[in-house]
């Protein structure tokens, strides 16, 4: 990227300075990552790059330990049960959240500082108190260690994305649309489906995307609610280095990271066609 003619010596300074700090920030950032997924295709047991693979010789890599991921029944039925939970939660979360930020958009809401507070709480209570909360309350209904107090767990731990997403989305949204629609004696479900609901999309689908994270990134809470069979992937990774320190971990990993990157991929592809069909971008 090239500087205006007119750009002074303090100007190109501050411009490349800036731009060489967002750079290291990136490598700090996916450094990890960068790291993980060439050590899943190690062909020893060892959390360290070895010589081979240093020089990348062939038979220093092998896919052994993502062989070993899927003959272990204790990690296919924690990628099963994280799939299931993080199904059922966010479509849970997404719902409530889309719900709570419609009544937040309203103007004539009252209190509306206090109820967003309150709503995005689980964002700033840390997990391991709600989960003890949690714990004790779902465990008084005679609903600990189940599938159901792992999913409302993690839809309260997730609503509060949904709402933030969808609430800055309908900051722009026209609500003249819908008195229009009202005025033509169209129903509010027919205002919400072919008005409201495709303006907002874009800001559904991120927060579903952030809800799915959440429940998959999760280690805290299943700890406490989870039972025997309620083994979820961030539970069997934490057993995993507790009990018998294995490259599968790194597998395991790598294809958490495949499918984040898979998920953004597609929000991202779905935004730009909604901003299509609104005729924002070509």
């Amino acid at each position: 990227m090239s500087l205006p003619s007119y750009t002074g010596p303090i100007g190109r300074i501050w411009f490349f300075s800036v731009r060489s700090f967002a750079v290291m920030v990136l490598l700090f950032l996916i450094l990890p990552v960068l790291v993980v997924v060439p050590l899943s295709f190690n062909v020893e047991p060892y959390f360290s790059f070895t010589h081979g693979m240093l020089t990348l010789d062939p038979q220093a890599f092998s896919l052994r330990w993502y062989r070993s991921l899927l003959d272990d029944p204790l990690w296919l039925l924690s990628f099963k049960n994280s799939f299931f939970i993080a199904i059922c939660s966010t479509a849970i979360a997404t719902g409530l959240g889309t719900l709570a930020s419609l009544g937040l958009s309203r103007s004539n809401l009252p209190c509306k500082g206090l109820l967003m507070g309150t709503l995005i709480s689980p964002m700033i209570v840390p997990v391991i108190i709600s989960s003890a909360g949690m714990y004790f309350f779902y465990s008084s209904l005679g609903m600990g260690q189940s599938y159901v107090s792992i999913i409302l767990g993690h839809a309260v731990l997730s609503t509060p994305f949904v709402i933030i997403t969808v609430t800055a989305t309908l900051v722009s949204f026209d609500h003249s649309l819908t008195r229009a629609a009202a005025g033509l004696g169209a129903s509010a479900s027919y205002t919400f489906w072919q008005i409201t609901m495709p303006i907002i999309r874009p800001g559904i689908l991120s927060g579903a995307l952030f809800a799915m994270v959440t429940s998959f990134d999760e280690a805290v809470l299943v700890q406490f609610l989870g039972g025997v069979e309620q083994r979820t992937i961030p539970r069997q990774m934490w057993s995993g280095m507790r009990e018998q320190i294995s490259p599968t971990i790194l597998a395991a990993a790598t294809l958490l990271i495949v499918g984040s990157i898979a998920l953004l991929i597609a929000v991202e592809l779905m935004r730009r066609r909604s901003l299509r069909l609104r005729g924002v971008i070509e």
